[in-house]
């Protein structure tokens, strides 16, 4: 493995972990949406990882030298809607979204759990951010060295 492929592996666990941690904040920011452009309450969303490939189809049968440069590290695979958790039905019969009892569904968005997931977020990202910092200072000593 080289410098560059360090690189490439933190530079991918930075983008996935920054874009989770908007993934999480869009969640903490509709945690009171009772009504969306469907008409249906906010329902909270769930980032999923998965390892990059070393190679592709395509650039395995069209150039075998890209395959040394192609990412290696993580990509985000899917971004879904939490459906394995329930809407929280709270009784105001003076909200406008409330149904006919008086109860009104909220989004399954707990704050707790979501900050807890932002904390774990940043932290990866920082871990991501300082195996980087280390792999340059690697690079630049080598750089030092040959001259």
């Amino acid at each position: 493995m080289s410098i560059f492929s360090s690189f490439d592996v933190n530079a991918s666990g930075l983008t996935a972990q920054r874009y989770r941690m908007d993934v999480i904040s869009e969640n903490i920011a509709n945690a009171n949406t009772t009504r969306t452009q469907d008409g249906t309450p906010y329902r909270r969303k769930v980032v999923t990882f998965e390892q990059k490939e070393d190679q592709t189809p395509f650039s395995r049968v069209l150039n075998r030298k890209l395959d040394n440069y192609s990412g290696k590290g993580v990509r985000v695979s899917s971004v879904q809607e939490d459906t394995w958790n329930e809407m929280k039905k709270v009784y105001d019969p003076s909200h406008p979204d409330a149904d006919q009892d008086g109860y009104v569904l909220y989004p399954n968005v707990n704050i707790v759990e979501e900050m807890t997931n932002l904390i774990d977020a940043s932290r990866a990202y920082e871990a991501n951010a300082t195996a980087f910092n280390a792999s340059k200072s690697m690079a630049i000593k080598g750089l030092e060295m040959s001259n």
